[in-house]
């Protein structure tokens, strides 16, 4: 193990210049931790973090040390010798990439804790399974899922200027003055429209010319190289996964059919729910299971891709009510339960029910529900039980 070269690969990493817009995460995290883990889908921005705590933290940068579990330098080393080695010299702040590259990571990370006065913050994937792997970090670990854009991220990143979050129940009880107040500054059907095309990421602001291509690799790597290597998942078996995005594409979420899903993708029932599990815990979909009291009836879960984005990409025709669902799953899921429901199509936290649709939308389907709102694509404002659906992109 070679710490000198480490420390140069650190430093030419860290002092590269890196985008000074933080997410919404950044502020949220108490990074006088000990031991700190950030989860989430590949090009989120979960390296980001780690290079702007590294730039503001008061550590001198001698004392800090990054690496990435999947550069060539790391292949057959122990991070926990490297750990040594590091906090030996008087290292401070250990910052670990990828760290799902690295076999039997939880051990290691686990001696590191125990034994080093040491800060460490690591990164892996959505599929990470910190509470599940074989040493439990659970109890040592604090640790943070990032997500994907939100809406009022991408429009900050867009526009520069800051915009207010607000709670699910301050959406419901007052959209109304809060979409008007947001109108006052943006047109937010031109910015919603754009971020279903190319806003999930923030390598947007690369090049929205290569967005589409990235966001390819994005899929790719996940599947052929993050969830194979999370959960042994054989060669032969990845071109299924592949096929059953494509296969999300143009169905509409109520009418998948389990028998048909199985056969065109060429597996078993019990070995397709496998697949699928994987897929949600990288951030490639969004399984959504029935509400309260609805798992007797034994519906099967409603599938959808993981965000809008996907779509663009993965489909020639892509349906817009899975468009529409998909946006308002992954707006509304980082941060609350959702189930899908037989008096509207979500319920939230086993309270609000919500109804998705176009802008003619009604509230027929909602019965009456005080707790039940109708969420309309193609509206600026709201009225009522009636939100726009584009206003719950700014819950994070």
């Amino acid at each position: 193990m070679n710490l000198e070269l480490l420390q140069k690969i650190s430093t030419q990493i860290l002092t590269k210049k890196r985008p000074t817009y933080k997410r919404w995460l950044f502020n949220k995290i108490d990074f006088n931790s000990k031991l700190i883990g950030i989860k989430g889908p590949r090009g989120s921005g979960k390296s980001t973090i780690l290079f702007q705590h590294a730039s503001e933290s008061k550590i001198q940068l001698s004392k800090i040390l990054y690496i990435s579990c999947d550069h060539p330098a790391l292949s057959g080393e122990s991070i926990y010798e490297i750990a040594d080695s590091f906090y030996a010299r008087g290292g401070e702040l250990f910052l670990i990439d990828e760290i799902h590259k690295h076999k039997d990571f939880s051990k290691e990370l686990k001696a590191i804790y125990d034994v080093f006065d040491l800060q460490v913050i690591f990164s892996g994937s959505s599929a990470l399974q910190i509470e599940y792997s074989s040493a439990d970090l659970s109890r040592r670990a604090v640790i943070h899922k990032l997500g994907v854009l939100s809406l009022r991220e991408f429009i900050e990143m867009q526009t520069g200027e800051k915009f207010e979050s607000y709670t699910l129940k301050e959406i419901c009880e007052n959209h109304y003055e809060i979409a008007a107040s947001i109108m006052n500054r943006v047109r937010p059907l031109e910015q919603f429209n754009n971020y279903v095309e190319y806003g999930c990421y923030p390598f947007f602001q690369e090049s929205l010319i290569d967005y589409n291509q990235k966001l390819l690799e994005v899929i790719t790597l996940t599947i052929d190289s993050d969830l194979s290597t999370i959960y042994n998942i054989e060669p032969s078996k990845i071109d299924k996964l592949k096929k059953i995005l494509y296969m999300l594409c143009t169905t509409n979420p109520y009418e998948i059919n389990i028998s048909k899903l199985s056969s065109a993708v060429g597996a078993s029932w019990s070995t397709l729910a496998k697949y699928l599990e994987r897929m949600d815990s990288g951030s490639l979909l969004h399984i959504v299971r029935a509400g309260v009291g609805m798992r007797a009836v034994n519906k099967p879960d409603k599938l959808l891709l993981d965000n809008p984005n996907l779509f663009q990409i993965l489909c020639g025709d892509a349906n817009i009510g899975s468009i529409r669902e998909s946006y308002f799953v992954s707006q509304v899921g980082l941060k609350h339960q959702v189930h899908f429901f037989d008096k509207g199509d979500f319920i939230i936290d086993d309270k609000f029910v919500f109804e998705v649709g176009g802008a003619s939308k009604t509230d027929k389907q909602l019965l009456n529900n005080d707790d039940g709102y109708v969420v309309a694509d193609n509206i600026e404002i709201g009225f009522e039980n009636k939100i726009p659906l584009w206003l719950f992109g700014f819950l994070y």
